[in-house]
C-alpha cells in the first residue's frame, strides 16, 4: 500500500519543531547571522526538546528515530535558519559512524553520554587537500603499541570549536587508498589537538566552522570504529543517511523563500496593481512550488528506503534528493530576491540570508557535481 501520510507521532514532532522555529529561531536568526556568534542557548534548547542525537537506539536510552523523522525535523529547522540546522544536525552526523560500525561497548562509551547533557560532537573527514575526493586522505594514523599516533589536518569542521568529541577519518597507508582508511573516536581535549579560527563565511554564519590540526595525537586502539580498512565504507554509509536530512533542510529554506516572496508579491504594487498579478512573478512562484514538492518527495523516498533496510537504493535516492534540493533551493532563494527587487538585496528582508545560506548546501556533504557522479555510477554500473 502506498501512503504519503505522516503518522500522528511524526505530525506532533513536526508541529513541535515548527513552534520552536517560529518562537525561538526566526526572531533570532538575523542577529546570529550578523554577529556570527554561536547560538549555544538555542542549541541547548534543541537538545532539551530531543532534536539532537536522535538516532541512538532505544536499547541504549535514545529515541531510535529513523531518517524520516530526521527529515521532518530538518525541514522545519531549515525553514528558520540553515546555520542553526547544521549545528544541530552535526551531532547525528558525528555519532552515526559509532552507531553504524561500533560495538555495543563503544556505543555505551562514546555515544550514550550525549543523552545526559547537551554535548557537541564533530565529524572530521574533509581535509585542506581532499574534499570531494574523500578517499585520498593525508591524515596519517601510525600504530605504536596499543595506540595510534595521528598527524594531519582537517578542514571545514562544523562545531569544532564547541565539540567534546571528534569522529576522525585517517589513513594507515596512502598506497591502499580507500582500503587504508580507519575511523577513530578522539576526545577533543586529547593532547596535540589544536583548532583554527572560526571561519568568516558567506552564509550559515552562526554555524561554527574551523580547521582541526592533530600533532602526534595518541589514540587508544580501542577507539577504532570497525576494522582496519572499513573507515571509508563507514563514512559513506554515514553520508548516505545524513545527506537526505541536509536536503530536507534545503526544502525548508526554499519553502520559506517561497512564502516570503508570495506574501511580498501580494503587497508590492507596480503599474497600479500587485506584482502577484504579473505572469512573470506567477511563473517563478509556480516553479518554486513544483520543485519544493518534488524535492520533498525525494527526501521521503530516500528516508523510507534506508529506514526499511534498502541501503543501496536509499543511497542512490539520497544523492538524487541532495542534488535536486540543493540546486532548487538556490534557484528558489535567488528568485525570491528577484521578486523583492532592490529590497531583497538588503538585510532588512530575510530572503538575502536564505540565498547565502542555501549556497552552502550545494557544497557540503558532497557537492551537487559529486551527487551527479554518484547518480551516474548507479545508473551505469550494470
Amino acid at each position: 500500500m502506498l501512503n504519503f501520510s505522516l503518522s500522528d507521532d511524526q505530525i506532533a514532532l513536526r508541529d513541535m519543531v515548527r513552534k520552536f522555529v517560529q518562537q525561538d529561531i526566526i526572531p533570532n536568526a538575523a542577529k546570529f547571522d550578523e554577529s556570527g556568534e554561536f547560538p549555544r542557548d538555542l542549541i541547548n534548547k534543541a537538545w532539551e526538546m530531543g532534536l539532537m542525537n536522535i538516532a541512538i537506539p532505544e536499547k541504549f536510552g535514545g529515541m531510535g528515530l529513523g531518517i524520516i523523522e530526521d527529515v521532518v525535523i530538518s525541514e522545519e529547522l531549515g525553514a528558520g535558519c540553515l546555520g542553526m540546522t547544521t549545528s544541530i544536525a552535526v551531532n547525528t552526523l558525528a555519532l552515526y559512524p559509532i552507531l553504524i560500525g561500533g560495538t555495543e561497548a563503544q556505543i555505551e562509551e562514546f555515544a550514550v553520554p550525549f543523552l545526559s547533557s547537551p554535548k557537541l560532537a564533530a565529524f572530521c573527514l574533509t581535509e585542506p587537500g581532499s574534499g570531494s575526493d574523500a578517499g585520498s586522505l593525508s591524515t596519517m594514523a601510525k600504530e605504536e603499541g596499543d595506540h595510534f599516533v595521528v598527524n594531519g589536518s582537517k578542514m571545514w569542521i562544523t562545531n569544532a570549536g564547541h565539540a567534546e568529541l571528534f569522529t576522525v577519518f585517517c589513513t594507515t597507508n596512502k598506497d591502499l587508498k580507500t582500503k587504508g582508511i580507519i575511523c577513530l573516536v578522539i576526545p577533543a581535549n586529547t593532547p596535540g589537538i589544536s583548532l583554527g579560527k572560526h571561519e568568516n563565511k558567506l552564509g550559515q554564519r552562526c554555524s561554527d566552522t574551523r580547521a582541526v590540526t592533530l600533532e602526534n595525537v595518541r589514540v587508544p586502539k580501542k577507539n577504532m570504529i570497525g576494522k582496519f580498512g572499513e573507515g571509508f565504507k563507514i563514512a559513506m554509509r554515514t553520508l548516505d543517511r545524513t545527506r537526505t536530512p541536509i536536503a530536507a533542510g534545503a526544502v525548508g529554506a526554499a519553502r520559506s523563500a517561497m512564502t516570503y516572496a508570495k506574501n511580498y508579491s501580494k503587497e508590492r504594487k507596480q503599474f497600479g496593481q500587485p506584482i502577484a498579478n504579473f505572469q512573470a512573478i506567477q511563473f517563478m512562484l509556480a516553479d518554486m512550488a513544483v520543485n519544493i514538492e518534488s524535492a520533498r518527495l525525494l527526501c521521503y523516498k530516500s528516508a523510507w528506503l534506508i529506514d526499511n533496510g534498502q541501503e543501496e537504493q536509499g543511497g542512490y535516492f539520497s544523492a538524487l534528493a541532495k542534488r535536486h534540493a540543493a540546486d532548487m533551493a538556490m534557484e528558489a532563494a535567488t528568485n525570491a530576491v528577484q521578486i523583492y527587487g532592490g529590497y531583497g538585496y538588503t538585510k532588512e528582508y530575510p530572503v538575502e540570508k536564505i540565498m547565502r545560506d542555501v549556497k552552502l548546501v550545494q557544497i557540503y556533504e558532497g557537492t551537487s557535481q559529486i551527487q551527479r557522479v554518484v547518480i551516474a555510477r548507479h545508473l551505469l554500473k550494470d
